[in-house]
């Protein structure tokens, strides 16, 4: 059977084990989420990174390509007569190193030295060409070993004469070569078969270390590509995420704390005995109160017993406490009532017939009982009397007395029940009025074993009967007791001697003298609640 300690435990267990399983959840779901979202921000950024640094290229090809008219129609003409504008074009391109014009494949005359006479092909061998070219190469001429990059224009059909313009490829270097780490760890450069890079210069073939990743873009204006290299956006992201701790731990703390008071009400005992009387899983079980001297049994007093499909067999010491401390010894009551109205066929239709409910101290309150009363007993007109039952060591100082005579009034009889545990007064008693004390059988337990408390038992027998007030003494078990109290004037006896709580089905069966009810769950008695 359980207990209330360990049943709070569980319930407590559990909702740690929830909130730690919410917080670990949103801990993983906040660095996903985060790491899927800057991995596709990442990708965005470098594919970004990498069109604009095409969009740039092309942006400084695209005025060179735009003075091709007017550049090639000066080739044929003396050096004197386009030297100076050739310098202008120059000056105004500013992206421009130099200006070549070639006859029959000798550069004739340039923009910085002026008149010339130098075999293309020494230089460039890719060149002359009869197609357009753009080519990466070496300049031999201005500043001897340094990278350019080279626009041949022909303008002549078998391509010995044309225009070749070499662009200043640091200042390129500086407007799109530039890394941005650790995104963009290299910019190259790709023309035909050959790469730039502001690390490596020029080169034949793309040298990438293990741990890059390249992504090139294609421009679609003239023939070069940009590749970028980058760890990757996985791992770009992947190193990013210690620094979504703080959010995720902020995210994780709340909402376990959210988790924590949501489970408190849908995990708890007190939903637990809210559930369980809603799906009638409470089962009322009895005791019946013999009067010795006609050996005939005058009454029952009503028993709950809670087989919890969940949580298996929970005593009344257990869920009794927390109903009252989470208030909900009032609906408790009520469901008693209801279901002893119910299954009143058990129990004979006999107004000497006692029925004994506990009922709680707080149930008094603001008249609450009265209404339960009138509407779950009197309004069925049962036949057997009702007996309200208060625990002496209930607070009996929000009892209304007002509520106490009304009941008087309406033929419901009171007992203070486990009488002699508590602390109540005699003016208490007086303005109570019970009609029946119940001697508690920690008392009765100890006849012939304890002086003291023998001595306390026949005080209150005393105090009964000078009351004229009905004594029923529970916990019976041995033949002596029963002598004992018999002969001291207590009549009404309630016990295991005479009877175990059996379900309140059982009782015909045992008050015509049948076979006794079958044992409690696991052949243990569960202990006599309310």
């Amino acid at each position: 059977m359980q207990t209330a300690q360990n049943l709070i435990m569980g319930y407590r267990r559990k909702r740690i084990v929830i909130c730690l399983l919410v917080a670990l959840l949103a801990l993983f779901l906040t660095f996903g989420l985060r790491f899927i979202s800057q991995r596709s921000v990442n990708q965005q950024r470098i594919d970004a990174y990498a069109r604009h640094a095409v969009e740039t290229l092309d942006k400084v090809l695209m005025p060179v390509a735009g003075k091709r008219h007017e550049l090639v129609n000066l080739v044929g003409q003396s050096c004197e007569a386009v030297h100076l504008p050739m310098r202008k074009q120059a000056a105004a391109l500013q992206t421009l190193r130099s200006i070549a014009l070639v006859k029959s494949g000798v550069i004739y005359c340039s923009s910085v030295f002026g008149d010339r006479d130098v075999a293309l092909r020494e230089n460039q061998p890719e060149l002359p060409s009869a197609q357009s070219r753009l080519l990466l190469s070496i300049d031999q001429s201005l500043i001897k070993g340094s990278p350019i990059l080279i626009q041949w224009y022909p303008s002549s059909a078998d391509g010995e004469d044309g225009v070749m313009l070499t662009i200043n490829i640091h200042l390129v270097s500086s407007l799109l070569l530039e890394p941005q780490q650790p995104m963009i760890q290299r910019v190259i450069v790709s023309v035909g078969n050959r790469y730039y890079s502001e690390s490596q210069g020029i080169s034949d073939q793309l040298q990438l270390t293990d741990d890059e990743k390249v992504v090139t873009r294609q421009s679609e204006l003239f023939p070069f590509s940009i590749s970028v290299t980058t760890p990757g956006a996985t791992a770009l992201a992947l190193d990013d995420l210690p620094s979504q701790a703080p959010l995720a731990l902020i995210l994780s703390l709340l909402l376990a704390g959210i988790s924590w008071f949501a489970t408190a009400g849908r995990m708890s005992f007190t939903r637990e005995i809210t559930v369980g009387m809603a799906r009638r899983e409470f089962e009322l079980y009895c005791q019946p109160q013999l009067d010795t001297r006609t050996q005939r049994c005058n009454g029952v007093e009503i028993l709950l017993r809670w087989n919890n499909p969940r949580l298996g067999w929970i005593s009344p010491e257990v869920f009794i406490p927390v109903a009252e401390r989470e208030n909900l010894i009032a609906p408790l009551t009520r469901y008693v009532i209801s279901e002893t109205i119910r299954q009143i066929g058990y129990f004979p239709a006999d107004p000497r017939f006692d029925i004994s409910i506990n009922v709680s101290s707080s149930h008094f309150l603001q008249g609450a009982l009265l209404r339960d009363v009138n509407q779950y007993w009197f309004n069925a007109r049962p036949q057997q009397q009702l007996v309200l039952e208060i625990t002496e060591r209930d607070n009996l100082q929000g009892v209304d007395y007002r509520l106490v005579r009304e009941l008087h009034r309406k033929g419901v009889r009171l007992a203070i029940d486990d009488f002699g545990t508590g602390s109540s007064a005699l003016s208490w008693l007086e303005q109570l009025r019970p009609d029946i004390l119940k001697i508690d059988k920690s008392f009765t337990n100890a006849i012939g074993t304890d002086a003291v408390n023998s001595t306390v038992t026949d005080i209150i027998i005393a105090l009964g009967q000078r009351l004229n007030i009905e004594l029923v003494a529970e916990g019976v078990e041995t033949p002596q007791q029963a002598h004992y109290l018999r002969r001291h004037g207590v009549h009404f006896l309630q016990g295991y001697l005479y009877a175990k709580p059996m379900p309140v089905a059982d009782f015909p069966r045992w008050l015509e003298g049948g076979s006794s009810p079958p044992k409690e769950h696991n052949g243990h008695v569960l202990p006599v609640i309310l």
